[in-house]
């Protein structure tokens, strides 16, 4: 029996058979856009569909799974903070990075017909706009800022009212189960969907757009790079009083395992083995690496930043400061409930572009090189694992070491 080609390499597959075929049919740009580029909206509409239950249930449940707030509190809340602000960090250095090199800009996709304008943006009314006076219409029409608020503020009084609040969250921890299952299975209509998104676009625009599609990824490696060395380094040296050299040199063969498998949590056993190495103790490791695993973003939201950067200077939308900064609550919040999920990379994207009025029909212009640039945002997730759990424990000297994690 054949084994299975691993779905990252299919995407890989049908993105160069998307690009050979988009070359082949630049002198018939219509018959690829009337009978190729209908299956990758498709999966798009399949993407949309996925993003607000997905989102909704899995931060719910996710807030749930800090546990006991009495006893984890203390740790819990160091945690999410130390999660929280890198994450701020990185979408901000990927904002950074493609505000400094904007690549995409001149391409002049068209925007989509049934597109609405982005309606005006201000910083007071991105930051009023959070809290929602009706959570049912917020679900509803799709506001993902308000959605990620009810969200973080419900699964906490679940989590505060003990044993009453326990049916509630494993409710919505089985819906968010089956909302990963119904988005794994989504995914494997990727490769498809790349053939079929990418062919049009290189057939009506030509080769040039290949060469944005490389500097979107250097950017996402350099920014990677940047909050690798400086804010884990940092944070390493200054917060925890530690050695940077150290601490990268055991947490490497975690992020080599990271980097290869592009997957937190099959790198978790060698997260645990480096912390230990590290002098964290078990209380504290068995706490942050597993609960880092399925919180931490940092990674995807540097790649978040770039390509909404990309895709908006690909459609000739400007990006005023205020979007841009509702770019960085909308990752920093989503941070909490979407990552560890298959195919996060093009869900939490989605939502993003949807957030500041950009065309959702945006991530098919990166869904190709999604799994390079998935390689170093798992890698950049793993180190800011083992730098949290470092931080948390270097302030919590009073944790009891248990048993080998």
């Amino acid at each position: 029996m054949r084994r299975k080609l691993p779905l990252s390499l299919r995407i890989l597959l049908g993105l160069g058979l998307g690009v050979l075929a988009g070359l082949a049919l630049q002198d018939a740009p219509e018959f690829s856009a009337a009978w190729i580029q209908p299956f990758g909206t498709l999966f798009l509409n399949l993407v949309k569909m996925l993003v607000v239950p997905l989102v909704f249930c899995s931060l719910t449940a996710g807030v749930g799974g800090l546990g006991d707030a009495r006893h984890m509190g203390r740790v819990g809340g160091r945690t999410l903070l130390f999660y929280l602000c890198t994450t701020a960090l990185a979408v901000a250095l990927g904002l950074l990075s493609a505000n400094l090199f904007p690549v995409g800009r001149g391409l002049g996709y068209p925007l989509p017909a049934a597109r609405e304008e982005a309606p005006s943006f201000s910083l007071a009314d991105t930051l009023l706009g959070i809290v929602p006076t009706n959570p049912i219409q917020a679900l509803a029409e799709g506001n993902m800022l308000q959605i990620l608020f009810f969200a973080l503020a419900l699964g906490w009084a679940a989590l505060t009212i003990g044993e009453k609040g326990a049916p509630l969250l494993r409710a919505f921890g089985s819906l968010a189960e089956a909302m990963y299952a119904l988005t794994e299975r989504t995914m494997v209509l990727a490769p498809v969907a790349v053939f079929a998104l990418i062919a049009p676009v290189v057939a009506a625009e030509g080769p040039r757009v290949l060469s944005s599609l490389l500097g979107v990824a250097v950017l996402v490696y350099g920014a990677c790079l940047v909050q690798l060395l400086l804010v884990y380094g940092g944070a390493v040296g200054a917060l925890a009083r530690r050695s940077p050299r150290r601490f990268f040199r055991e947490a490497l063969p975690a992020v080599v395992f990271a980097f290869s498998s592009a997957s937190s949590a099959g790198a978790l056993p060698f997260s645990l083995e480096a912390a230990e190495r590290l002098g964290v103790p078990a209380g504290v490791r068995s706490f942050v690496l597993p609960l880092g695993a399925t919180l931490n973003m940092d990674g995807t939201a540097i790649y978040q930043g770039v390509c909404a950067l990309f895709i908006a200077n690909a459609y000739g939308i400007p990006l005023a400061l205020p979007q841009q900064l509702t770019i960085i609550l909308t990752c920093t919040l989503a941070s909490v409930g979407t990552a560890g999920v298959p195919g996060a990379g093009a869900v939490m994207l989605g939502m993003v572009l949807q957030s500041v009025g950009l065309p959702v029909e945006g991530v098919a212009l990166v869904l190709g090189i999604d799994r390079v640039l998935d390689m170093a945002r798992t890698a950049v997730n793993v180190a800011g694992d083992l730098a949290c759990a470092v931080v948390v424990s270097a302030a919590e000297p009073t944790v009891e070491k248990g048993p080998p994690a």
